[in-house]
């Protein structure tokens, strides 16, 4: 299952304050099921939900009305003030830099350039929408081809047709989908409205049981009717866009609890999907081999996902050869076969737009090795979700509330910033409640669609210190607009509270901070002394940003030096038994050295590179950089365990490391 999901970006005005939706749509939404569908018998799950429904259908009537980068884009520079002009090249410097940026030699050059004029301005503007259109469109629009073999001296006009094309296409999007499920290729489902936590909204409480946080809101309340409007609703917006009651839900980020599934169950839904954490909380079991067969509980068919093939294509795969990866995959499979049987059902849910600029090609290559390496494996066959729930099921007598995420709710309440809104949304819910009566119909329906909007899980996802973004003070004034709105149209001052940002001033230095000075430590796994690494270089693990989350693994904070002779690594784990439950292996480019390593105290040559690591209240490493023949290295660490790489680190990249001792600029990601 691919889950298609965008927050609405709309303010009260109507008009979406950042271009995800499109950018997506150019590069995301027609291509991976275009992908798959070029494989005859690959079947698989599309779930879109409603908020990019809403939006992309914003594009058909007019486009630079609704989307506030679009009409800053199409403007010609000098029409731009500062301010502005500044707006529109921050969105076009957020591209992922190794594999969209750097293919156009252009738009490498004018992202490293400080000022632009305006001729180079209309080049990266260009640019960075070519970066963002999709295979399909590389290969099947003459416009965009013929921009991208240009790659410069673009002009206005040249912006006037590309956005004309781009929009045409994205207005077919849906025609697809609804195609491809009349052919049996794809089914369809949806998550409720705004892409809420249901479980937190029916009873906050649960929380607790899930995850023993005591930082919630202390006066919460019940939102359960609105649970509920966001799971009718989200029917009645996807029946009119595809002309079919959706089946199945994924409910947002596969959060789940009893309360969830009853309400689906008597919404019609009859099956939805969720993490195997979830299962294996509720059977009380490590035992995965449990999550390989459907189940049903109190009406409702669930499945659960095998959260580690998942996230193989989600974070993993990125880094490997197309073929080696589809490989590895195949031999996933082949492996559960072996442990379960010919029987088993293996569900692959995650993230069907985030992870592709990671990739290559955006993941074109990965997906045509994968596609066709499934057809041609006869024990190997596909199914939609819809056909999933007609097998036989098994009972499910008690269902864990939890989500995706380590089958808890940490992600979306209990850091001081996540609760605070939280309880910014219940200060507005309960005014409401007293001046409700006093308010027409026609109030309340927009000030309900509001209190829906406020709701949904990418604001609190963004809040605290677990995910770090460049846009967390558009998201957050997002947030609160919707509050603030509902206010405005009660005719009521809003109070101060929610005038202020809810977001604390953190920046990238939370969580990377660059060597200072030359260290040499003392590699014994101890921390003998606080100055023996005074100087180095601090990642927080803990506190990576990303676009999407992934399982956190057992290091959660590297220190990093050099002096003359050695690199120096230090790693932090929160598990005491770290040397023994675990392996590592180093990788070094461009010198293409793959080092396993040794918890031990003894020097050893690996690979032809002197190395020494101590494993004790530290994982402790020196690596003899005379060894190393060139002058600057990438360095990257796979934590391992029962042969399987469960964190890969640094978790947002990669170390470039000049062997040289300029501290100004010989570190970084």
């Amino acid at each position: 299952m691919w889950h298609m999901h965008q927050p609405d970006y709309r303010d009260a005005s109507g008009v979406m304050q950042m271009p995800w939706v499109f950018l997506h749509s150019i590069k995301d939404y027609y291509d991976m099921p275009w992908m798959m569908a070029r494989h005859a018998g690959i079947k698989a799950t599309f779930n879109i939900t409603s908020p990019i429904i809403k939006q992309l259908k914003l594009y058909c009537d007019e486009p630079l009305r609704y989307d506030r980068f679009l009409s800053l884009w199409i403007k010609k520079p000098h029409e731009l003030n500062e301010t502005q002009r500044a707006e529109v090249l921050k969105l076009c410097k957020s591209t992922q830099f190794d594999t969209m940026v750097t293919p156009f030699e252009r738009y490498s050059e004018l992202y490293r350039q400080e000022y632009l004029n305006n001729n180079e301005f209309i080049d990266i503007e260009i640019l960075f929408m070519l970066s963002w259109c999709g295979v399909y469109l590389r290969k099947n629009s003459e416009v965009v081809r013929s921009l991208i073999e240009r790659q410069k001296d673009f002009c206005n006009d040249d912006k006037v047709m590309l956005l004309e094309e781009l929009v045409g296409f994205v207005g077919d999007i849906f025609g697809y989908y609804a195609k491809l499920h009349r052919d049996g290729v794809i089914s369809l489902s949806t998550t409720p409205l705004n892409h809420p936590i249901l479980p937190l909204l029916i009873d906050m409480d649960v929380a607790l049981k899930a995850n023993a946080t005591t930082n919630i809101p202390k006066k919460h309340i019940s939102l359960k009717e609105d649970a509920q409007e966001q799971i009718l609703k989200a029917k009645e917006i996807f029946y009119d866009t595809f002309g079919f009651m959706p089946d199945g839900f994924w409910p947002a980020e596969g959060a789940v609890s009893e309360d969830t599934l009853a309400m689906f169950s008597s919404s019609g839904i009859k099956w939805c999907a969720t993490d195997e954490e979830i299962l294996l909380k509720s059977l009380h079991t490590k035992d995965r081999s449990n999550i390989y067969t459907p189940y049903e509980f109190n009406g409702v068919n669930i499945v659960f996902r095998d959260h580690y093939l998942s996230d193989l294509i989600g974070f993993r795969y990125r880094d490997k050869e197309p073929n080696d990866a589809a490989s590895d995959f195949m031999y996933e499979l082949e492996r559960i076969r072996g442990d379960v049987g010919d029987e088993a059902s293996v569900f692959v849910i995650l993230d069907g737009e985030n992870a592709w600029e990671f990739y290559k090609n955006n993941g074109y290559d990965f997906f045509d090795s994968l596609y066709e390496r499934i057809k041609n494996t006869p024990w190997c066959k596909t199914l939609t979700m819809d056909e999933i729930s007609q097998l036989e099921r098994k009972k499910l007598p008690y269902l864990s509330a939890g989500s995706w995420i380590h089958g808890e709710f940490n992600t979306w309440v209990g850091h001081v910033e996540k609760t605070r809104a939280w309880e910014l949304l219940y200060l507005t819910k309960r005014d409401y409640e007293r001046h409700k009566d006093l308010l027409d119909s026609k109030i309340q329906e927009e000030i309900k669609t509001h209190f829906l909007a406020a709701e949904c899980s990418d604001w609190f996802w963004w809040y605290g210190d677990d995910h770090m973004t460049e846009f967390a003070v558009e998201f957050d004034e997002l947030f609160r607009n919707h509050l603030l709105s509902i206010y405005e149209l009660m005719g009521l001052s809003a109070p101060a509270d929610i005038l202020m940002p809810i977001l604390q001033e953190r920046s990238v230095r939370d969580f990377h901070l660059k060597p200072q000075s030359d260290i040499s430590p003392d590699i014994n796994g101890k921390l003998d002394s606080f100055f023996e690494w005074i100087g180095c270089g601090v990642i927080d693990e803990s506190k990576i940003f990303s676009t999407m989350d992934k399982v956190r693994g057992p290091i959660t904070k590297i220190k990093y030096g050099q002096d003359n002779d050695n690199i120096y690594i230090s790693f932090e784990s929160k598990e005491p038994n770290f040397c023994k439950l675990y392996e590592m292996e180093i990788l070094l480019e461009p010198i293409n050295k793959k080092i396993r390593m040794f918890f031990d105290d003894i020097a050893k040559s690996c690979d032809g590179i002197e190395i020494r690591s101590v494993c004790k209240n530290l994982l402790e490493i020196s690596i003899d950089k005379r060894d190393i023949d060139v002058d600057e290295i990438s360095l990257r660490f796979e934590v391992i365990k029962d042969s399987r790489v469960i964190q890969t680190l640094p978790g947002f990249g990669e170390l470039k490391l000049d062997l040289g001792n300029d501290y100004a600029q010989n570190w970084f990601i």
